[in-house]
């Protein structure tokens, strides 16, 4: 009576086992000591579409060859071998087994990203077997991706205008304290140039904010387009004044940009009836450079002199360009 007892009491508790297993809503399958599929749980049928009898008695890397040498297959060795328990790093490991959240997944050949626990589990009188535990961590994984990607545009929004989607002031303070940095360490010279469209209230005044918010986008644009290498940046400085850093260029590559620069703003030939220098939108320009080292020169003196040139360009009569610190104009309406 005592041994039926007993019976029914394993009999019962491999049910209710069998019956945790069904459950789960995690993969859970068991190697041998041979690396052979013990037990292979029914959500492992579901997301893999192997049924269980078809997995069951084969060798691990005899189902999945692609995991032979792979770092889920080291994982396993080592837990059988050593006893070693293992978390494979979802970043490095993103997919290991042909899993698939849903048939139309399955189709176009998209895996679930796993998360994979490697248990060593051993028993009296039997060899060490392997516990491996996936769990789908797909939603996860793509929240954190939007968020990262969210973030990206967050990022990107806190350093453009705007208006006219160049780079704007926040940017061009980062982007000039890093440049002059590298200058300094470099030992390279690093210009600065300022911009003002001219006469630009009287623009407004005349043609109305909307159409003075369209100038704005048209000469930004051009701007933009003058300057060629990944490290010069055109910004958005406030209100109609624009600011160019070149890391890098001597003064006459300066003033061979800014040459380009107001011949391009003239070229785009916006009407202008209220300047009183041209019957088209024309720019003004101040321009600096600097050699700095650690014992002379700072970020501060050289905004500070492109606006004196840009200050003495305007009151010489605009449309050109002058350098610092001769303040003599460089060039001139033509």
């Amino acid at each position: 009576m005592t041994q039926t007892a007993q019976d029914m009491d394993a009999e019962v508790w491999f049910d209710l086992s069998r019956n945790v297993l069904k459950a789960v809503n995690v993969g859970v399958i068991v190697l041998d000591d041979q690396q052979t599929f013990a037990i292979w749980n029914q959500w492992m049928e579901r997301h893999s579409s192997v049924p269980a009898k078809d997995a069951i008695g084969k060798r691990l890397t005899a189902l999945f060859p692609e995991l032979e040498n792979s770092r889920l297959h080291g994982a396993v060795q080592n837990a059988i071998e050593s006893r070693l328990p293992a978390l494979l790093s979802q970043t490095l490991n993103k997919a290991p087994f042909p899993l698939y959240v849903t048939p139309k997944d399955a189709r176009e050949g998209h895996r679930m990203q796993q998360a994979i626990q490697v248990i060593p589990i051993s028993a009296p009188g039997m060899p060490t077997h392997c516990l491996i535990q996936i769990t789908d961590v797909s939603l996860a994984v793509n929240r954190e991706a939007i968020l990262r990607q969210q973030a990206i545009e967050l990022r990107s929004k806190m350093h453009s205008d705007g208006l006219t989607g160049i780079p704007n002031r926040r940017r061009f303070d980062e982007h000039a304290e890093e440049s002059y940095r590298l200058a300094i360490r470099n030992s390279q010279q690093i210009s600065l140039i300022m911009i003002d469209i001219d006469f630009f209230k009287q623009y407004n005044d005349q043609y109305g904010h909307l159409q003075g918010d369209q100038c704005l986008i048209e000469v930004a644009t051009a701007l933009s387009r003058v300057v060629k290498r990944p490290m010069d940046l055109v910004a958005r400085y406030g209100g109609e004044e624009f600011v160019v850093v070149l890391p890098d260029t001597d003064r006459e590559g300066a003033v061979k940009i800014a040459a380009d620069m107001r011949a391009g703003i003239e070229q785009l030939g916006i009407e202008h009836a209220q300047s009183a220098i041209s019957n088209h939108a024309t720019i003004s320009i101040g321009i600096a450079t600097h050699m700095p080292t650690k014992e002379s020169g700072n970020l501060h003196e050289l905004v500070s002199q492109a606006d004196e040139a840009l200050y003495e360009a305007k009151r010489s009569g605009r449309n050109r360009f002058i350098c610092h610190p001769d303040l003599s104009p460089a060039s001139e309406q033509n």
